[in-house]
């Protein structure tokens, strides 16, 4: 078994993405950037720490994928509460995806939230998502396609307001450990054979190609062919390209010209 890992800061103020690997145990969890203004310890940011104390609790590699999540799910709580936390607001609740798998011989154990992905490609170069994931940014990238060329404005500012909207719906319509218990509704977990699998692939969403409409369903065959053509690093060359042609982010929609990375290739 071979592993290539990628971790690397976008254009956020500090990197909210974290990666870990224990053992046969591997995950990548994407904080979401803070509504808030607010900041702790070291100028880290509630996205920063929610990443953090979820991977920190899947580094101990000690019970099934359900435990584990359960347990980060809490300790983001429990850190919020000792850092009072205003957590009547969704607004105010630190939150991260996640995706995570366990190698066991000839089995994958796998859990998965949010819009990280889980990624098997087999001898043949088919591929197979693990599970489908949620899209709750769809439509706020689609009306920032409409409004970003005719203004100012960082998306940020431009939709405020929509962006508050959707982050209100954590956990309502679409899942994130953020510490509320009905996150644990929207946990997937799995176990999947490797017989013919080459490689497994899990990353965070900014090692997405840019797509320049987000209103349709995203070909991922282009990632996965860049991929195995020239690994995670190549891939991340390819989207950076890109990106810097549309620092604006107006042609192809998304919150930041480069967003974090955290990304895992496991080659059997």
């Amino acid at each position: 078994m071979q592993v290539e890992s990628l971790i690397e800061h976008g254009t956020g103020v500090i990197n909210e993405d974290c990666l870990v690997m224990e053992d046969n145990l591997f995950g990548v969890f994407d904080g979401a950037t803070s509504l808030s203004s607010e900041t702790y310890e070291n100028g880290h940011t509630g996205g920063f720490l929610a990443s953090n104390l979820a991977g920190e609790e899947f580094r101990k590699n000690h019970g099934t994928m359900q435990e584990l999540a359960e347990r980060a799910n809490r300790v983001i709580r429990q850190e919020m509460v000792q850092r009072e936390v205003n957590l009547s607001s969704k607004r105010n609740l630190w939150s991260t995806s996640a995706a995570v798998v366990r190698v066991k011989g000839d089995m994958l154990e796998w859990a998965q939230i949010g819009d990280c992905r889980i990624v098997c490609i087999y001898e043949n170069g088919d591929f197979e998502f693990l599970c489908q994931c949620a899209d709750q940014d769809m439509e706020t990238l689609s009306m920032w396609k409409e409004v970003g060329p005719s203004t100012e404005d960082p998306i940020g500012v431009a939709l405020h307001d929509q962006i508050a909207k959707v982050r209100c719906r954590m956990n309502l319509d679409y899942g994130v450990f953020n510490g509320e218990p009905e996150a644990i509704n929207f946990l997937k977990t799995g176990n999947h054979e490797l017989i013919n699998v080459s490689s497994i692939l899990l990353f965070t969403d900014g090692l997405l190609i840019p797509n320049e409409k987000p209103w349709k369903e995203r070909a991922y065959s282009e990632q996965v062919y860049l991929f195995r053509q020239s690994g995670l690093k190549g891939l991340r060359d390819h989207i950076r390209s890109i990106e810097a042609t549309d620092r604006r982010c107006c042609t192809y929609p998304r919150f930041k010209t480069h967003d974090d990375i955290a990304a895992i290739a496991i080659t059997l």
